[in-house]
């Protein structure tokens, strides 16, 4: 517990200061107005209903009674960013009330109020903006503070409030929300065509959690430990959703049991239903009750790759998570919001491992952290995980890699010293004290605090509040006898700031066969590692061998030198893997030379057992071959590259395997005779022993030649057009199909038209589109791409959820490494001298590794 009190003071100095007082009704939910609200108003419920047109042209109609207590008569200022002329009627207490509408807000006066309950009733027209309507369904995504684009509301996580809601919806849809359905037969209003569907209270959530959904679904049922499950898709291939049905109803019932038994806190919303749904924004969204996923994560084809396999694991886990980490226990507001992610995170990697009993579960962590974490913390625009927020307009930009990928490595070492059990038992604590309520990283840290010798407050400084990681060097000291006789880790900080990092380490010391494991605990600039007597000088030195550490493990010479000619020979998958992420580190730092890295994979993959490891190394490969190399030397390459590819996909053991090769394969393949057989192969005249490929996968094919503009592409595309089942991949394909076109004034166009909002609401088709507008095969004629993509940033950053303006700018950028793109980029941000900070660090993140390559 040393330095607690100093640290209380220096945190609640950071909080703001905010008095009882009425603040400006700025544009947006900004803190001050949040802080206001929640000091004046108790007891929060909200009686929604919606009536949902077929025609997806016609206004969604609303109406919504808000009761509230208040401890004195005090002004009432609800969100809704829409225009004034959506709002028909606003009473309080059955009177008209004199509303004032400023800044995409109602504003009640505070004479209308009165000490003790209130009662608004709002009659408006909703937003389509978070409504996601498509032409047999729609659904909701309201996080973080987007549900005041859709009814009035007061926006904020920290107001929790029950939910009463009523949905009149097109005869023959189905309607999901959090509450139980009440109605056992759907009622139909007399002389209408509409279904009402009414909804039970909800326990206390957050309006970004409070979500509903209605359609043209299917639902599948299940009962698992007692508990009936429901998922609603509109998959229409019957043997798919056959094949995936029971492991999706398991790997639910799985996580939810564990969550009960770790948290020791029973599930608390009732019901538990998921939709899928077709190009969802997000992996999933844990709305209580009423999960939303991604359809293509959780139906997988028989092509899925073990990759795939586990990743729908670990979101249905993170999801299910949520329920306890966020759900039950809320951050107060959007700074702490690493807090539900890292949970949610942390608590899958545990969750997965029983369903995958043969799987090198120590590996799994590793590639699904430290790389999409170093994919930001390594470049100029990376962000602390805990970051100050003004204005919820802003919360979006807190979302990203630090939070999902660094945050889960960062717990992880927290238990680590504290021990399993003194940190479960911690996390019970604090659920149960802010169960339904909401609390703070300063909340959570007073409870493990208590059960910890370890200082936090330099831990949670360090890895919390600042941004960056360690680079971390070694430094060998030999004997006369060419003996290891002592060994150092020394840390230095990218940014000057003479920051440590405290991590435990275990350095691994590479001999052939045999490796020898040392612990180390780094505490400051120049950490000692304490090494057996008598040792040769290891063939190889790896500061975080085991996959244990972070940050930049800088390899000395003899190290990089080994492990590029001989990293096939390490005995355990892990330090294997280990060794893979540290080349890759080391590449990006020009250490490694791209051609060694691309021979060495090509190599080694053949003898690579793990498919984890296979997979990672794959990925390597394809980054290489079309960022690191000339278009010349892809020409040079691609021959050896697609011998050892295609054998891969010929020896592979499984059909995941397999799967794997041929993505790569797909991906990658340049050769005329390459060309001819994956056409071949994709109008279904030859076939891959032991591969079975699905619709998904013709598409990718289908686009694939297309780029490549093989004979006859335009027809392989009316072709995969024609032969596409599902209308939702059928539509999307259609959408995506003018970034493909050779004519160069028709991918102008099909880029031309996002400029426009309406075209940009399905996000997954957009940066489809984007990926291979830009691709690198059409990267000169793509240059003139980057500039209006980046002017259209800040729009895109206003209008889209949470992960588009990341995904916007990697999509643009992805296929680019030339000298005059990155000048473009810097340009720009030259020019933009007042651009936002985050939207700089998010072009700076995305544009790192063209920076990189063009430096070379």
């Amino acid at each position: 517990m040393a330095g607690w009190f100093i640290a209380m003071l220096l945190i609640a100095a950071m909080q703001p200061q905010i008095s009882g007082a009425e603040h400006p009704v700025d544009p947006g939910v900004s803190q001050a107005l949040a802080v206001e609200r929640a000091s004046a108003i108790r007891d929060l419920r909200y009686d929604l209903s919606f009536s949902i047109p077929a025609a997806k042209s016609e206004p969604v109609q609303g109406r919504v009674v808000v009761s509230l207590t208040l401890a004195a008569p005090s002004r009432i200022v609800l969100d809704f960013v829409q225009p004034r002329q959506n709002v028909r009627r606003v009473t309080i207490g059955g009177v008209e009330a004199a509303a004032e509408f400023l800044n995409g807000h109602i504003v009640i006066p505070a004479p209308a109020t009165r000490a003790g309950a209130n009662r608004v009733e709002i009659d408006f027209t909703a937003g389509d903006d978070a409504l996601n309507r498509n032409d047999e369904f729609l659904y909701t995504l309201f996080v973080p503070a987007r549900a005041r684009l859709t009814f009035p509301c007061f926006d904020q996580p920290d107001l929790k409030a029950r939910y009463r809601l009523t949905l009149s919806v097109p005869e023959g849809w189905q309607a999901i929300a959090n509450g139980a359905n009440r109605t056992t037969d759907a009622a139909r209003p007399s002389g209408s065509s509409a279904t009402q569907v009414e909804f039970a209270e909800t326990s206390p959530l957050p309006t970004y959690l409070f979500a509903f959904a209605a359609g043209k679904f299917s639902v599948e049922t299940a009962t698992r430990n007692g508990r009936v499950y429901r998922m609603f898709h509109r998959e229409t291939d019957a043997a798919k959703v056959a094949r995936n049905r029971d492991a999706v109803f398991d790997l639910h019932a799985t996580a939810l049991a564990w969550l009960e038994s770790y948290t020791s806190i029973p599930y608390a919303w009732g019901k538990f239903d998921f939709v899928l749904i077709p190009s969802f924004q997000f992996g999933g969204m844990e709305h209580a009750g009423a999960i939303f996923y991604d359809a293509s994560d959780l139906l997988l084809d028989e092509s899925a790759t073990q990759n795939q396999l586990l990743e729908r694991a670990s979101t249905i886990a993170h999801e299910t998570a949520h329920m306890w980490f966020g759900d039950l226990v809320t951050m107060r507001w959007f700074d702490d919001v690493w807090m539900k992610e890292v949970f949610a995170n942390f608590m899958a990697a545990k969750i997965v491992n029983p369903s995958f009993p043969l799987l090198n579960h120590e590996l799994r962590f590793l590639f699904a952290h430290q790389p999409g974490a170093y994919q930001v913390d390594r470049t100029s625009g990376t962000n602390p995980i805990r970051q100050p927020l003004a204005n919820l307009d802003d919360a979006g930009q807190l979302y990203g890699n630090i939070i999902y990928q660094k945050a889960p490595v960062v717990m992880r070492q927290l238990e680590l010293s504290m021990g399993e059990n003194a940190f479960r038992d911690g996390l019970r604590e604090y659920l149960k004290r802010y169960a339904f309520g909401n609390a703070t990283w300063t909340d959570l840290i007073r409870i493990l605090d208590a059960r910890t010798k370890q200082d936090l407050v330099q831990w949670s400084h360090a890895w919390v509040e600042e941004r960056g990681r360690p680079t971390i060097v070694t430094r060998t000291r030999l004997n006369d006898r060419n003996q290891l006789e002592g060994l150092e880790l020394l840390l230095e900080d990218p940014f000057n700031r003479g920051l440590v990092w405290p991590e435990r380490l275990h350095v691994v010391l590479g001999y052939a066969p045999t490796i020898r494991r040392v612990p180390a605990d780094v505490t400051g600039g120049v950490t000692s590692v304490r090494v057996p007597r008598g040792l040769d000088r290891p063939l190889y030195v790896l500061p975080s061998g085991d996959g244990l550490g972070y940050g930049l493990f800088m390899l000395d010479d003899a190290s990089r030198d080994y492990l590029l000619e001989h990293i096939e020979e390490i005995p355990d998958a892990l330090i294997r893997g280990t060794a893979w992420v540290t080349l890759w580190d080391n590449l990006l730092e020009r250490r490694v030379e791209a051609s060694r890295l691309l021979a060495a994979a090509r190599r080694a993959l053949p003898r690579e057992l793990d498919e984890q490891n296979a997979q990672r190394v794959l990925t390597y490969t394809t980054r290489i071959f079309w960022r690191y190399l000339r278009p010349d030397q892809r020409l040079t390459e691609s021959p050896a590259l697609e011998t050892v590819l295609h054998a891969g996909i010929n020896s592979g053991r499984t059909q995941s395997e397999k799967a794997a090769w041929f993505n790569a394969y797909r991906d990658t393949v340049m050769s005329q005779d390459g060309l001819a057989w994956l056409e071949r192969v994709w109008r279904r005249e030859e076939t891959i022993p032991g591969l079975k490929l699905a619709e998904p996968d013709e598409i990718a094919m289908a686009l694939e030649l297309a780029v490549r503009e093989v004979p006859r592409w335009e027809e392989i595309l009316r072709t995969q057009a024609g032969r596409t089942q599902n209308p939702d991949r059928k539509a999307r394909f259609e959408f995506v199909m003018p970034a493909l076109s050779a004519d160069s004034t028709v991918r102008e166009r099909a880029f031309a038209r996002l400029s426009f909002v309406e075209n940009r609401r399905r996000e997954q088709w957009v940066l489809e589109s984007l990926q291979y507008l830009n691709h690198p095969l059409r990267e000169v004629h793509a240059r003139r791409f980057v500039l209006p993509a980046l002017g259209l940033l800040r729009e895109v950053q206003r209008t889209g959820d949470i992960f588009f303006p990341t995904r916007w700018m990697d999509a643009t950028l992805s296929g680019h490494n030339s000298s005059e793109v990155a000048t473009i980029v810097q340009d720009f941000l030259a020019s933009e001298l007042q651009y936002p900070q985050r939207l700089r660090w998010t072009i700076l993140t995305a544009a790192d590794d063209l920076f990189r390559v063009t430096r070379r």
